[in-house]
């Protein structure tokens, strides 16, 4: 029996500057020669699609702007599926064959020298591959015209094509069209997976295929061949029998496809995806541009000396464009199997029509930068861990600023088609969140409170439910100042201080850190500031639920003060999409240490040494948990000394040396260093104004890393032949690009019945981010005790 099929028509008449041509794709049935599509009113080529950025993209990535050259803009498949991001990984369809059953190809077109393999022939005669029906030629440019700054270019523009010519002897020069039979179309397509093709492009059609094409369609599913059959052009409501038996005959592998135009619309000739729906896929057949002559395309030029070229329409001109897609993926991802190149196709479609699955869209709109980007969870190449790309790798600290945002560190996840991609996690760092610091302090003032009976001293702030810059404590209720008080406030921080035995002297803070119970317990100037911080005290990040210990021993001139403290790491946006107290979800931090202090007449010095240890940070610092943060200890040094050499001055420094080292593991190595400082100098006037008043300067630099960062283990490349991952190790820096410096001066004294201040400040690099503006400010306050 004969198949009818769709074939070229002649052009229609011209009635812009574009003509049209019509196109084949198959019939619905019948022994005759299929009808041509029908006629539509010509139409300007379609404009381009923006093409979005691959959500992963390689190390190395081709500019797209490579890609848009006019060649490019007259080439609409590309345009509109979005075949760049595709291209920018290398993929072009070399090495991939792509085998089409068809009426021939033009061998001296120069859009495919080189490519036309050599076992390429005519499966009915021996009359060549050469035909005055120019429909295979189309289609395979459609498919795969090379890129050459000539002409177009197709969606696979270096793939192999393998040509079954299959028009039955002299049908093509009927008016009826070419038509074919099924053992002609069998031995096609045995003679492409004979010869390695993995994509076969049918734009064929009519009625239900017999035995012989069934079993060579499901020989090709065995040998893992994407099949890609047209839909038909009858505006059927579901494909025609020849495309569904290709389809219930495969394993998985067969792509029935339809058309649409520029707009997204179903073309009016294309058969629908009806009972097909989920292996039906939409791509562009409707103009598209252009129909070749003598090797270029062909123009015409009309009485008026008007040019115009011809373009086709037909879902046979939609199946080459989703075989190219097809065949790009085979190239890029040789380990998927036919079944999951469809899979990955139909699942990545824009969708259209109703939504999801539908009888007319089928699965949708081809769309091959979605079927390029991962699918599913992504994991870390040859690890498993799961890395996700929308992941934030790096959350740095205080400490670190902008740190790991700058360099490539980069690794290879898979997705869930086992797909190596490369990410780089130096743009999945986010920086150190950077707030005002003086709203911050007068919002967070509260009605301080001290009392003292003997050897036994305490003092605590309280705030009013609702006052702004009020933290959340954990703790606070408890500790409510009553039980009638519940409502009326709440203690926001609280010290008490007890003198156990002469020279022994015992602290307990709540909301307070253990270098500041030390400080107060030898006696050390603590001048009020708003803004600068000291040296003591900045661990290089925000710690809430404090609860901290000091013990003094005082002999003469000399003290001995052991501290301890406990509480956690702040995340940096508290409560925002977390349930219940989010602060009971975050990381526990312990600290330990000891200060050795001594006088020596009006000067005095301290010592110190104190041990910090997190349970899942780094200096602050949250990592991905895909890259194994197992936490980090840090030794602090610390330097402080006093002068006051009278008259109401004194002189005050202090100078912090960190050294952190991160708990090692599988990626997060533990050879993952740094180093941090932090300093401050004071300069003090007691008695300026009266005997009550003060006035302060300050120097200062937050605690900031200085050198060094983590050592990460990281698959950097994947071998598909062996399935195996190569590492390397990287070192992510974290040292920030600038250092903050902190000037502050400050007065304070009685005012009437109250107490005042008064603040100017300056900042420079705040957070130590150099691309910030300096911060300054001024404040005035006043209080009144009750």
């Amino acid at each position: 029996m004969r198949r009818p099929a769709f074939r070229c028509a002649a052009a229609l008449p011209a009635l812009s500057l574009v003509g049209l041509l019509a196109g084949c794709g198959g019939g619905d049935g019948g022994v005759a020669s299929t009808p041509a599509a029908p006629a539509t009113t010509p139409a300007p080529a379609p404009t381009a699609t923006p093409t979005p950025s691959p959500t992963t993209p390689p190390v190395t990535l081709i500019p797209a702007e490579s890609f848009r050259t006019a060649e490019y803009a007259r080439s609409d498949g590309p345009v509109y599926h979005s075949a760049i991001p595709a291209w920018q990984t290398g993929a072009s369809g070399k090495g991939v064959t792509l085998g089409i059953i068809d009426t021939g190809i033009d061998t001296s077109n120069p859009e495919l020298a080189g490519r036309i393999v050599a076992a390429s022939r005519d499966v009915v005669s021996s009359r060549g591959l050469a035909n005055t029906d120019s429909h295979g030629t189309q289609v395979a440019l459609t498919a795969a015209a090379a890129r050459d700054n000539s002409g177009i270019m197709g969606i696979a523009w270096e793939a192999d094509i393998l040509m079954a010519r299959a028009d039955a002897v002299g049908s093509c020069d009927t008016s009826g069209g070419c038509s074919f039979s099924d053992s002609a179309i069998a031995a096609g397509m045995d003679l492409a997976v004979a010869n390695g093709a993995k994509v076969i492009n049918i734009s064929l059609g009519g009625a239900g295929a017999d035995g012989r094409v069934l079993r060579a369609v499901a020989n090709a599913a065995a040998a893992g061949v994407v099949v890609v059959v047209s839909a038909g052009n009858g505006a059927a409501a579901n494909p025609n029998a020849f495309a569904t038996s290709l389809r219930q005959a495969g394993a998985g592998n067969v792509i029935i496809a339809g058309s649409v135009n520029a707009t997204g619309a179903l073309s009016s000739f294309s058969n629908r995806a009806g009972t097909d729906a989920s292996w039906y896929l939409a791509a562009l057949g409707e103009q598209v541009c252009c129909v070749y002559e003598n090797g270029r395309i062909k123009t015409t030029v009309d009485a008026n000396g008007q040019t115009f070229i011809t373009v086709l329409s037909g879902t046979s001109f939609a199946a080459p464009q989703i075989a190219g897609a097809a065949a790009l993926l085979r190239q890029a991802f040789p380990t998927l199997t036919a079944q999951q190149v469809v899979d990955l196709l139909l699942s990545s479609a824009t969708d259209a029509g109703t939504a999801g699955i539908d009888s007319t869209f089928g699965r949708g709109i081809l769309n091959i930068a979605s079927a390029f980007a991962p699918r599913g969870t992504t994991s870390l190449a040859g690890v498993g861990t799961t890395l996700l790309a929308t992941d934030t790798s790096l959350v740095a600290s205080a400490a670190m600023g902008d740190a790991g945002q700058g360099g490539a560190i980069t690794t290879t996840v898979l997705d869930a088609y086992q797909r190596a991609y490369a990410l780089n996690l130096s743009g999945m760092a986010r920086r150190a969140p950077v707030a005002p610091r003086l709203g911050a302090a007068l919002l967070g003032q509260g009605r301080a409170i001290s009392l003292a009976n003997g050897p036994v001293a305490l003092a605590f702030t309280a705030g009013q439910p609702g006052q702004g810059g009020t933290p959340v404590l954990p703790w606070s209720g408890p500790l409510r100042l009553s039980r009638d008080d519940a409502g009326m406030a709440r203690v926001l921080a609280g010290r008490i201080v007890a003198r156990i035995a002469p020279g022994l002297e015992a602290a307990f803070g709540l909301a307070a850190g253990a270098d500041g119970l030390a400080v107060g317990l030898r006696g050390a100037p603590q001048p009020a500031f708003l803004v600068a911080t000291p040296a003591a005290d900045d661990v290089g990040f925000v710690r809430s639920d404090l609860v901290a210990t000091a013990l003094r021993l005082g002999r003469g001139r000399t003290g001995l003060t052991v501290a301890a403290e406990g509480g956690r790491v702040l995340p940096s946006r508290v409560g925002a999409g977390q349930p219940g107290d989010p602060l009971r979800e975050a990381p526990r931090v312990t600290r330990f240490g000891a200060t050795l202090d001594r006088r020596f007449g009006a000067l005095t010095g301290a010592l110190a040494a104190s041990w910090l240890s997190e349970d899942r940070t780094v200096l602050g610092a949250r990592l991905a948990p895909g890259l194994g943060g197992r936490g980090a200890d840090s030794l602090f040094l610390d330097l402080a000394a006093s002068w006051r050499p009278g008259a109401g001055w004194s002189l005050s420094g202090a100078w912090r040396h960190g050294l952190t080292r991160a708990r090692g593991g599988d990626i997060l190595l533990g050879s993952s260093r740094f180093a941090s400082s932090a300093w401050n100098v004071d300069l003090v006037r007691h008695g300026l104004l009266g005997r009550r008043d003060s006035l302060a300067l300050r120097l200062a630099q937050p605690l900031r890393v200085e050198s060094g960062g983590l050592d990460l283990r990281l698959p950097t490349a994947w071998d598909y032949a062996t399935r195996s991952a190569t590492s390397t190790v990287q070192r992510l820096t974290l040292t920030p690009t600038g250092r903050e410096l902190d000037a502050e001066l400050a007065w304070s004294g009685p005012l009437g019945a109250g107490t005042a201040g008064a603040t100017l400040y300056w900042r420079r690099d705040p957070g130590h981010i150099r691309s910030l503006p300096a911060e300054q400010g001024a404040a005035l306050r006043w209080s009144l005790g009750f």
